[in-house]
């Protein structure tokens, strides 16, 4: 299933892993089964950290498999067999769950901890989605840290039946104990500020703490990126409020006007934005959606959730 380059990557990641990872597949005679045991015999086979274990535990989709730790039940499954843009995805559930600390905030991590109530969430993807792994990747993170929270990703492809009955459209759709909870790219923060019920207020209150600004950025695309880079380099305190920074250029698959970058894609420009931006001593507050502009010695920028900013200057970008 994996050629000799992709088996070197793989292999060499894999030294990464601390703790012994345990490979939980529930299969079945079909085809689908053979191809999947074939992939994660191999993976087993290239680190003494990961053992495959072929049983049925109850699974509800066959063919399928856990990614877990011996003696623990973590919730994160796959009905699918993970190639294709999911790779990156299988990758990083095997490195996770075996010890390699996630490129998160303790913050973040506190935030999932922290989620109260039990969480089933079901992600159809298809291979050659560029949106779904970023959604999958999220949501089985949130599954490795807290225990009350399930995710298994399904290839709707190997379950054509189950897409149909559930009117699947797109890709991807995420299900949460069984009702749609959302379709499409989504980022970490946003599937958190969706489930956790108190992240609204807090958030709230966070901007109602926060002292005017010189000039305050509205909207976190590459113009707004760009404005608050060059009003940072002047040693003024900025900020920048937006819905999803990065804007529109997070859905844009294939970027190859970029003067000086022959090609790449838009979430990877967008995590570039933000990095640069973050060299410097800028407020990013991400996911608020500005609603109106109140003129006056300190412009007032109030937000949807009820909460404002104010500023001495306002870039609308």
């Amino acid at each position: 299933m994996l050629d000799a380059t992709l088996k070197t990557q793989l292999q060499a990641y894999l030294t990464k892993v601390t703790r012994p990872v345990e490979i939980v597949a529930s299969l079945d005679d079909g085809e689908n089964s053979r191809q999947m045991r074939e992939l994660l015999q191999e993976i087993a086979s290239l680190s003494a950290q990961v053992t495959l274990v072929e049983r049925d535990d109850g699974a509800e989709r066959k063919p399928s498999f856990r990614i877990t730790r011996p003696g623990e039940n973590i919730g994160i499954r796959f009905a699918a067999i993970p190639l294709g843009h999911e790779f990156t995805s299988l990758v990083l559930a095997l490195l996770q769950v075996g010890g390699h600390p996630p490129k998160v905030s303790d913050e973040v991590l506190e935030q999932i901890r922290k989620l109260e109530g039990d969480f089933n969430f079901v992600t159809y993807i298809s291979l050659s989605c560029q949106n779904c792994p970023e959604v999958v990747q999220s949501l089985n993170l949130m599954a490795l840290i807290n225990p009350k929270i399930r995710h298994e990703t399904v290839d709707g492809s190997l379950f054509q039946d189950e897409v149909t009955r559930l009117q699947i459209m797109a890709v991807p759709t995420v299900m949460l104990n069984g009702q749609e909870f959302g379709q499409g790219r989504m980022e970490l923060e946003q599937i958190l500020a969706k489930v956790d019920v108190g992240a609204e207020s807090r958030a709230a209150a966070k901007i109602a703490a926060k002292e005017a600004f010189d000039v305050l950025v509205v909207g976190g695309g590459p113009a707004g990126a760009a404005a608050a880079v060059y009003a940072a380099r002047k040693g003024i305190r900025t900020g920048v409020v937006t819905e999803r920074f990065g804007g529109q250029v997070l859905d844009t698959l294939a970027i190859e006007n970029f003067i000086s970058v022959k090609e790449t894609e838009g979430p990877r420009l967008a995590a570039a934005l933000e990095e640069h931006v973050k060299q410097y001593d800028v407020d990013i507050i991400n996911l608020q959606r500005a609603e109106a502009l109140v003129p006056g010695d300190l412009i007032e920028i109030k937000l949807a959730s009820g909460a404002s900013l104010k500023s001495k200057t306002v870039i609308l970008s």
